[in-house]
């Protein structure tokens, strides 16, 4: 492979760091107060809960499977926990609480992950029913909104550092570059990608698949209560419609990352730039003064694009390998 190509496919790869790029040189001329301190700072606040489900969705997409429940997850997870703390098990200390959210969520991606795996539901139709189900449990539950929530609880979505930095931001940095090297440097990430790109073929050189996709789910689950997590502090309280209608704005911030709709394709990295170009998408917007239907429809439009730029982008990779083995078999008639 010559340099031009690697050169190529380092673009493609990592299209959405260059459309995030022009996005931002674009609104910086036309957009009044985009560029200060405070608006990058707020971006990047506002983007943390959607990345975490962007992050969860894009882990799923990448086994070759979808996990539409995540956004019903998010207000799920710590939804059962505060109930647990202030009601059930009054007194409950809250870093057993901040465990419980994550094992609540972990514990509906391992449900979907077996329904899938073993039963053979479609996954479509499994995370869809999930969806239903928990908003409507957490709907009963907590008809409004449970408040005074502890500090301990909401520190990780409420508190500020250095510079009025939320510390949401560098747990997002954090998660995002940890499951960056699991994927890249561990036989578990190796193990994963395979599962996506040829399960088949994975299952038949003996890797686990089974456990494989239910962990993506599971991680995926424990992401969704993270953000659950993120949001209940943001808001310093819990209530039933936290998330909703975030799922599909996770899809369209994973493929537009780089992952393939059909498995075995993508990075962390490029799913979080995939999700600050939402966030940056969405701050724009606002500022610019546009009506709220508007930057509504536009988010449609960006699922529709992210879908276009998939195939798009299959396609052109397509093109490059076969010129690339053209180019061999000229090469070698010389």
């Amino acid at each position: 492979m010559d340099r031009r190509m690697k050169i190529e496919l380092f673009l493609l790869d990592n299209l959405i760091w260059v459309i995030l790029g022009c996005l931002f040189l674009i609104n910086i001329f036309i957009t009044p107060k985009f560029f200060t301190y405070t608006n990058m700072i707020n971006i990047l606040y506002h983007s943390a809960i959607l990345s975490m489900l962007v992050l969860g969705q894009g882990l799923t997409l990448m086994t070759g499977h979808l996990d539409l429940s995540i956004e019903s997850t998010l207000a799920f997870a710590p939804g059962i926990a505060i109930l647990f703390a202030t009601k059930w098990v009054a007194g409950l200390n809250p870093i057993i609480t901040i465990i419980l959210t994550f094992f609540v969520g972990a514990l509906v991606g391992l449900f979907n992950g077996y329904c899938i795996t073993s039963i053979g539901i479609n996954p479509f139709l499994q995370t869809l029913s999930m969806l239903i189900i928990l908003r409507g449990i957490i709907l009963y539950l907590i008809p409004f909104a449970i408040f005074n929530l502890d500090k301990s609880y909401i520190f990780l979505g409420n508190a500020r550092t250095f510079g009025n930095i939320p510390v949401s931001i560098f747990v997002m940095l954090g998660i995002f570059i940890l499951s960056d090297f699991i994927l890249k440097r561990t036989s578990y990430g190796r193990y994963f990608l395979a599962t996506g790109g040829n399960p088949r073929a994975s299952y038949i050189s003996g890797i686990n698949t089974r456990k494989i996709i239910i962990s993506a789910f599971m991680l995926s689950g424990v992401l969704a209560a993270i953000a659950g997590l993120l949001a209940a502090g943001r808001q310093s309280a819990v209530n039933n419609s936290m998330g909703d209608g975030m799922v599909l704005l996770s899809f369209a911030g994973a493929i537009l990352g780089g992952v393939s709709v059909s498995g075995g394709k993508g990075t962390p990295i490029g799913m979080l730039g995939g999700a600050l170009f939402l966030g940056t998408i969405s701050n724009s917007l606002t500022l610019l003064g546009v009506n709220v239907f508007i930057v509504y429809a536009c988010q449609g439009l960006l699922i529709f694009l992210a879908l276009v730029l998939d195939r798009a982008k299959a396609k052109i990779q397509n093109f490059l390998f076969q010129r690339e083995r053209i180019r061999k078999l000229k090469a070698s008639l010389k």
